[in-house]
């Protein structure tokens, strides 16, 4: 263990000095890993558990785009591609990577094939913090843990291959064996995780909602939207608005700040922007902190999951989502992001 000052707060992470691959390795030795669900994160952890040496099945339903996507990835019917419900008979580690509301539908079928001293391993604090939601309650006599990679399944794939990590959480929900923290950490390691740190499954679960329908995705499409469109109302074309709102971030200013931090990235500006930027800054926190706050008790008290489990378990979830979308896609700015894209220069025809 590594103890680390965050801002004068010291925090204790799990590095791969302490913990290294050989050791994850040893851990896993004697288990059959199964990676239930072959979606977003299925992909990313079995291959790179399967690339670093563990033994590891996929369990998913025949005949579906992610069975196919499952052999095109190399894994075999009947030998490492099995049905979910095989799949889990034969694990002695189950990874349980369905949707939040697949798990919901799917638990009652898994519960029999939960015996003692498997492992439960989950990607997300979901379906344990919302049990009264969700139903999902381990039997006493399993562990249950997790490993949550701050990140997409593609990046968790990607960072791999590209010979660097995605850092990722990790937590201990129930230890039947005495031998869960060993257990989680070897997982945490061999899906590629540059670190872990420790969280809970709730503190796991209301930090990602938040982040997910915040900064990460919900919030940065907002404000992007809002910066676009007033761009565009002062007389900007299509191509500038796009430009100063999302490529100069995108290809430029956030890769200085993943370097270095946001202070670098400044220093790394012209002066005009950093004035501004520093001027400006504190208004954009102070008018976004009311909304911020709504979002994390609506986290809190469960209304973001009791949407989420309604939204996705209707037979034509998908079909409306494909909707949302599009409208998303289809509009002026992403128009004008697809333009611009086929202009960088790894695009350009060669000669």
């Amino acid at each position: 263990m590594a103890t680390m000052n965050f801002g004068g707060m010291d925090e204790t992470v799990v590095t791969r000095d302490e913990f290294p691959l050989a050791k994850a390795l040893e851990v896993l030795k004697n288990e059959t890993v199964a990676i239930l669900g072959y979606g977003v994160q299925g992909p990313g952890q079995g291959l790179n558990m399967r690339d670093n040496g563990v033994n590891v099945i996929v369990g998913q339903r025949d005949g579906s785009k992610s069975w196919q996507k499952a052999i095109d990835d190399g894994w075999v019917p009947g030998k490492t591609l099995f049905s979910l419900e095989e799949a889990a008979q034969k694990a002695t580690i189950i990874i349980y990577l369905l949707s939040d509301a697949g798990q919901k539908m799917y638990w009652d079928t898994l519960k029999p094939y939960l015996t003692a001293g498997k492992t439960l391993c989950f990607a997300h604090g979901f379906a344990i913090t919302y049990k009264d939601q969700t139903n999902v309650i381990p039997p006493k006599d399993i562990d249950v843990v997790l490993v949550a990679p701050k990140g997409s399944g593609l990046s968790v794939r990607r960072n791999f291959q590209a010979g660097s990590g995605i850092n990722s959480s990790f937590a201990v929900f129930q230890d039947a064996t005495g031998k869960a923290r060993d257990k989680v950490l070897a997982i945490g390691v061999t899906v590629g995780s540059g670190f872990l740190f420790p969280t809970t499954f709730e503190k796991e679960v209301y930090s990602d909602l938040t982040g997910e329908r915040g900064i990460l995705m919900g919030a940065l499409a907002g404000v992007m939207e809002a910066q676009y469109n007033e761009l565009r109302q002062q007389g900007s074309t299509p191509s500038e608005a796009f430009n100063e709102t999302v490529e100069e971030l995108t290809q430029s200013l956030i890769r200085l700040v993943g370097e270095n931090g946001m202070d670098w990235m400044y220093a790394n500006c012209s002066t005009t922007a950093q004035r501004g930027a520093l001027d400006w800054k504190d208004k954009f926190r102070d008018a976004t902190a009311p909304v911020f706050a709504d979002l994390y008790e609506s986290v809190k008290n469960g209304t973001e999951a009791r949407i989420t489990l309604e939204a996705n378990s209707k037979p034509d979830y998908r079909e409306k989502l494909q909707v949302e979308l599009d409208a998303i896609k289809n509009s002026e700015m992403w128009q004008a992001g697809s333009q611009v894209r086929k202009l960088r220069p790894e695009n350009w025809k060669k000669e």
